[in-house]
């Protein structure tokens, strides 16, 4: 209300004192209170102004701080890598011990990962959520498989096993995939867009292949393996693209560089995969590296190495670490 009467213009009123002849006193006594107003609207209109711009100004630098707080909020509040990769939250996710599986659901608000539980006897699945802007830890349950999410975000797949999403925002029990999905030993099951499974066959030998299966008319074929461009017998964790254009997976091959690598294949014209390629020096190393995945926005790849010893004398677990990278190092790879 003020601000629009601090806004307007009132009309002048310029009295010379020339001008001014005997007149009623009345007549001069309304005159002099209309230029006593004009002249206090001549000192407020510019102080309103400046009320006026300050509110505008104090609006668009709320906006400003909520959109900032929003991306600073993003990935746990991390500082976003660079082409060289870096352990995830230190201190929250990544520690001395054993962490695998680091994956975001499709609204980023949500990131999941396998540990071991505060008595070291089992692995256990952790959620860090963010509510209105501060991320919190639970944990969700025993590891039963890898989380890995559909697009829509509904649905969380562990494995041969699946949770749905329910109206309260929690997690449904857990059900069986349809078989014979739910008889195979997999590790790590990923869904495109288009409903298509991809996941890996581990075997008591420790070899395995990567399978696939097609939703048709809303049910999904007999798996078929992929050729022997992907498959060499130990072809482990893939991670399909949303729109099925490459294929990450780790495996132990000729012209790796120690352990397992991690590999991608790109999907060629004709429908086939191409050729893997080594995602080189910077990602893998001597030792294991495994379990990678793109973020739901296409920017950071994740992927698990291992960076030494636990700190516990007799322990069969190794020092794991989850880490990230900017996934340019994909778009740096297509053409090769």
């Amino acid at each position: 209300m003020y601000m629009d009467v601090f806004c307007s213009h009132p009309t002048k009123l310029v009295i010379s004192k020339n001008q001014v002849k005997p007149i009623d006193k009345v007549i001069m006594s309304q005159i002099s209170t209309i230029i006593h107003i004009e002249k206090k609207y001549i000192f407020l209109l510019p102080f309103s102004l400046i009320m006026l711009l300050s509110a505008c100004n104090t609006k668009k630098q709320n906006v400003k701080n909520n959109d900032l707080s929003t991306e600073e909020n993003l990935y746990l509040g991390q500082e976003p890598p660079g082409l060289m990769p870096e352990p995830f939250a230190p201190g929250m996710v990544t520690s001395e011990d054993w962490e695998v599986s680091g994956v975001f659901t499709p609204d980023l608000k949500e990131f999941y990962f396998i540990r071991l539980d505060a008595n070291r006897e089992k692995q256990e699945m952790v959620a860090f959520k963010n509510k209105d802007g501060q991320w919190h830890e639970t944990v969700i349950a025993p590891r039963r498989g890898q989380p890995f999410f559909s697009s829509d975000g509904k649905t969380m797949y562990l494995s041969s096993q699946y949770r749905k999403r329910t109206e309260t925002g929690d997690w449904s029990e857990m059900e069986a995939l349809s078989s014979p999905f739910d008889e195979l030993p997999t590790m790590r099951l990923s869904v495109s867009d288009n409903g298509t499974y991809f996941f890996d066959e581990f075997k008591p030998d420790f070899t395995g292949d990567i399978w696939y299966s097609r939703l048709i008319d809303g049910k999904h074929e007999e798996p078929k393996r992929l050729t022997h461009t992907i498959n060499n017998g130990k072809s482990f964790h893939p991670f399909i693209a949303p729109d099925e254009s490459y294929l990450i997976f780790d495996s132990e091959r000729e012209g790796g560089y120690g352990d397992s690598d991690i590999y991608i294949s790109f999907r060629e014209q004709d429908g086939s995969w191409g050729n893997p390629i080594n995602l080189g020096d910077k990602i893998n190393t001597q030792a294991w590296e495994a379990c990678a995945s793109v973020t739901p926005d296409g920017k950071y790849l994740f992927f698990n190495r291992t960076v030494g010893p636990v700190k516990y004398e007799n322990d069969d677990y190794e020092n794991v670490d989850i880490f990230w990278v900017d996934a340019q190092v994909i778009e740096n790879l297509k053409h090769k």
